[in-house]
């Protein structure tokens, strides 16, 4: 194994050689939670072996990462590379980071510093795109750190939904939970392919590499929320998008309303953008 720090502050960046790798992994790192990232590292690291794949691995620092990464110890031979010293530019523009660096050829996965993979995740998302080279964009069934299903694929929402979703109170919410199901898709995500779901969120997304670059990445004008949103819709004019129930991950982080009023500020600035740019739909 390689530690990725050295004396608790010297970072150690390693660059590929040879040909180039056929995955490329990015994770935006923002003060994140020291176990939750050593997890979703581990899991990475066996859903990698599971594949077969030594992966290009992009950690890019937002600030506030030095204690998460201390320590932090990946396989002897991994193309490492830490992105820091640019501050915190927001989710999108730190995952854009990756791609002028990249030299992958096949795909790139954009993943939360607090999801795990399941150890099968990798090699049935590299099949199933192999198997349908119309697919440019993949999204996986997600799971609760308790079983429960999370619906990350959704259908576009109006403002109304998003206040439901987000900050209604919860009899309001529950007089409206139809709604809601609809607008979170439960009526098709499950145990089948789902093809072409309107939007997918950004916590695990698996790109065709071309494809992402082609479309530049995520917009940099949003800084967190939304820009998943933006991408998806931007995406599905260049290639389809889809749903795979066999690729699974357990994803521990989300509920913006529920980390404070800066976030809440985020969400509703993040909002505004995307119905700027894809038209207002109130109700």
């Amino acid at each position: 194994m390689t530690s990725l720090v050295q004396g608790g502050r010297e970072y150690r960046v390693r660059s590929g050689e040879g040909a180039a790798a056929s995955l490329a992994v990015s994770l935006v790192l923002f003060r994140p939670d020291p176990l939750l990232l050593r997890s979703t590292l581990d899991a990475l690291v066996t859903a990698c072996r599971v594949a077969g794949v030594v992966p290009e691995l992009f950690l890019i620092d937002n600030g506030g990462s030095d204690a998460a990464l201390a320590g932090l110890a990946l396989p002897e031979g991994w193309p490492v590379r830490l992105i820091r010293g640019h501050g915190n530019v927001g989710f999108g523009r730190g995952h854009n980071l990756s791609l002028a660096g990249s030299a992958t050829d096949g795909f790139h996965l954009i993943l939360n510093p607090d999801l795990d993979l399941a150890p099968e995740a990798i090699r049935e998302a590299c099949a199933f795109l192999r198997a349908h080279p119309d697919c440019g964009l993949l999204a996986p069934a997600v799971q609760w750190d308790d079983g429960r299903t999370q619906y990350l694929c959704k259908r576009v929402p109006t403002v109304f939904d998003l206040f439901l979703r987000g900050f209604a109170p919860g009899w309001l919410r529950r007089r409206f939970a139809a709604r809601m199901a609809r607008y979170e898709m439960h009526d098709l995500i499950g145990d089948r392919v789902v093809w072409d779901p309107p939007l997918v969120s950004g916590a695990c997304m698996f790109f065709r590499a071309d494809v992402l670059r082609r479309l530049g990445g995520f917009d940099p004008r949003f800084f967190l929320y939304f820009e998943d949103y933006d991408l998806s819709l931007r995406a599905a004019r260049m290639t389809r998008l889809a749903y795979a129930p066999t690729v699974k991950v357990v994803h521990h982080g989300g509920h913006a309303a529920r980390k404070g009023w800066h976030h809440i500020g985020l969400f509703v600035r993040g909002a505004a953008l995307f119905f700027r740019l894809h038209g207002w739909r109130w109700f």
